[in-house]
C-alpha cells in the first residue's frame, strides 16, 4: 500500500522523506511476570517523571548505549534515545530517510527493540496508553517533500508567510482535511483512543501550529533543507506503513485539490478546539473512526477498494472482540450497586 502511494507521489514529481520517533515504556518484568500479575501493578524500569533526564540516562548508560549499538547493527540508525516524561518511558528518534526505508526501519525498531529488552530480562510496550495515570505514547512522523527531478526541497519559500511554500501549505491543508476520515490508520486499536484525550500531549482535533506541540500538525521551521512537518497524531501502537500511506496520501490530495490552509492555532490547541467544526474533531472510539474511513470516497480513491474493505473489516472485528468482553471497570461499577 505504501509503495502504491509513493508511486503516486513520484508520478507527480515528489520524493518523500520521513522520520519516525517512538515513545515506549520499559518495565522490570518479563513476558511471564506480566501475565502472572494480569498486567496490573507492573514495576517500571525507573520511577517518576524524568523527561530528558541526564540522571536516568547516565545511571542506565550501558542499556542506552547497547540499544543504540544493537540498532546500528540492524541498520536502524538512531539519532538519539532519551527518557521521556513518565515512569520508565523512553523515546527513540530514528534517522530520517526516503519514506519506504523509513517505514522499514520503524517496523524493525518496534519488533527488535522489544527483543533487545527481553534479552536483558526486561519488557517494553508500544501501547498508546498503558495506564491512565501516565501520558500516552506517540509514534510521531516528521516529513518533507523534494523534487524528484532536481532534488530541491519543496517546503521552504523565503518570500511567504512563515517561509512556507505553496506546496507545503496545500500538503498541510490536505492532512488537516483528511485527518478525521483517515484517522483509523493512525489510531487502529481500541487503546489508541485512550491516548487521544485533552491535556495529555496528544491531539484531539485537526489543528496546526508553528512549533506548537499541542496541535496535531506541527510546522518545524528552519533552513531550506531542514524545514519540515511533524505529524503528532499517530500512537506508538500504529503500523508505520499504514501511517505513512495515510498521511502522504492526505498531503497529495491537498496538493491535487489546491486546498487553502486555514489559520494556525496559537497557544493551547485544546482550548481552541471548542470553536472547531465537527469535521475537524476526532472521534473518540475505534468504531466511529473506521466508519469514517469506510465512508470516505477519497480513501477508496487513494488506497483501493480491496484494502479498504479488508482493513475496515479487521477494525470492526477488533471492536466486536472488545465489546463482547466483561472488563474490570464493569465489575467494579455494577457488581453490587446496580
Amino acid at each position: 500500500l505504501l509503495k502504491r502511494i509513493l508511486t503516486k507521489a513520484k508520478d507527480r514529481g515528489y520524493s518523500v522523506k520521513l522520520g519516525f520517533e517512538y515513545e515506549f515504556s520499559v518495565f522490570s518484568e518479563t513476558s511471564n511476570t506480566v501475565r502472572e500479575k494480569n498486567f496490573q501493578g507492573l514495576n517500571s524500569l525507573t520511577p517518576g517523571n524524568f523527561g530528558y533526564s541526564i540522571l536516568r540516562s547516565s545511571t542506565h548508560a550501558d542499556l542506552f548505549n547497547d540499544l543504540m549499538d544493537y540498532c546500528t547493527e540492524l541498520r536502524i540508525p538512531l539519532e538519539g534515545v532519551h527518557c521521556e516524561t513518565g515512569p520508565g518511558v523512553w523515546e527513540a528518534a530514528i534517522v530520517y530517510d526516503h519514506a519506504l526505508e523509513a517505514a522499514d526501519r520503524a517496523a524493525l525498531f518496534k519488533t527488535f527493540s522489544k527483543v533487545f529488552f527481553q534479552k536483558q530480562g526486561l519488557i517494553s510496550t508500544f501501547m498508546a496508553k498503558w495506564s491512565m495515570d501516565v501520558a500516552g505514547q506517540g509514534g510521531h512522523v516528521h516529513q518533507s517533500l523534494s523534487s524528484t527531478e532536481t532534488g530541491k526541497p519543496l517546503f521552504y519559500d523565503a518570500k511567504t508567510r512563515g517561509n512556507m511554500s505553496e506546496i507545503m501549505t496545500q500538503y498541510l491543508a490536505g492532512q488537516i482535511k483528511y485527518l478525521r476520515p483517515f484517522l483509523a490508520m493512525s489510531a487502529p486499536t481500541i487503546n489508541s483512543y485512550a491516548r487521544l484525550v485533552k491535556g495529555a500531549w496528544a491531539p484531539t482535533s485537526a489543528t496546526w501550529g508553528m512549533n506548537n506541540r499541542t496541535a496535531a500538525l506541527r510546522v518545524v521551521p528552519g533552513t531550506e533543507t531542514s524545514y519540515h512537518l511533524e505529524h503528532r497524531v499517530p500512537g506508538a501502537d500504529a503500523n508505520p506503513y499504514l501511517v505513512a500511506a495515510s498521511i502522504v496520501a492526505a498531503g497529495l490530495l491537498g496538493i491535487q485539490q489546491k486546498l487553502e490552509l486555514g489559520e494556525e492555532t496559537k497557544g493551547n490547541a485544546y482550548e481552541a478546539q471548542a470553536g472547531l467544526p465537527e469535521k475537524l474533531q476526532f472521534p473518540t472510539n475505534l468504531r466511529d473512526s473506521f466508519r469514517n474511513l469506510a465512508q470516505s470516497g477519497e480513501a477508496e480513491e487513494m488506497f483501493g477498494r480491496e484494502f479498504l474493505e479488508h482493513f475496515v473489516a479487521s477494525r470492526e472485528w477488533e471492536a466486536k472482540e472488545y465489546e463482547r468482553r466483561i472488563n474490570d471497570w464493569q465489575m467494579q461499577r455494577y457488581f453490587e450497586i446496580i
